[in-house]
């Protein structure tokens, strides 16, 4: 099961869990998972049509998921993700 690192913004979806270990063989499945057992993250992560949103960076271990198979990129026990959304401010 990977580690999920839930950044502070999202954390009232998880009951204030900073990293939560989820199951899944690739980046969809754990990020599909993570939604069962936290409803609404889901949404804040993938649009309407299941790709990851423009303004969500999604990283296995240190690299970019838009990098490697995106959604497809295969996900080991030992690995972590790391979600982290844009900011933005003036």
């Amino acid at each position: 099961m990977a580690t999920i690192r839930i950044p502070s913004t999202m954390r009232t979806l998880t009951r204030n869990q900073a990293d939560v270990v989820i199951p899944g063989a690739t980046v969809r499945e754990v990020l599909a998972n993570l939604d069962a057992s936290y409803p609404g993250i889901g949404s804040k992560l993938l649009d309407e049509r299941g790709a990851v949103r423009r303004y969500v960076n999604v990283f296995l271990n240190e690299d970019d998921i838009r990098a490697l198979s995106e959604l497809d990129t295969p996900v080991q026990d030992s690995d972590r993700l790391t979600l982290i959304p844009a900011m933005a401010g003036g």
